[in-house]
């Protein structure tokens, strides 16, 4: 059985076990999220599909870690003009491993 979820802005194809790094929310380590934005359940059968999200579905999750990714280095350069200034990025996430899929 698998899901699609809407989290931090994007949709993700989950199912269960999997760990995924999405965008970072508060949580402690070992703590229980549930995401109710879920788009779409398959996996037996016809798949449900929302409009604009499945009505009584609920994917949930424990947060395993909190971290940052790795660093990103955006360069900007201005022909002929000896301008050149280089910036440094690291985005922050949160791991979760999905422990059940309730379509």
């Amino acid at each position: 059985m698998y899901a699609v979820i809407r989290a931090g802005g994007r949709q993700h194809r989950v199912e269960k076990g999997e760990r995924l790094k999405i965008d970072r929310f508060d949580g402690d380590i070992g703590a229980a999220v549930k995401f109710d934005q879920v788009l779409l359940v398959g996996g037996e059968g016809e798949p449900q599909i929302g409009r604009p999200v499945v009505d009584g579905a609920v994917v949930t999750a424990k947060i395993v870690a909190q971290g940052k990714g790795d660093k990103i280095r955006v360069m900007k350069r201005r022909r002929r003009k000896g301008f050149h200034k280089t910036i440094g990025h690291r985005q922050l996430f949160t791991e979760v491993e999905i422990t059940g899929i309730k379509g």
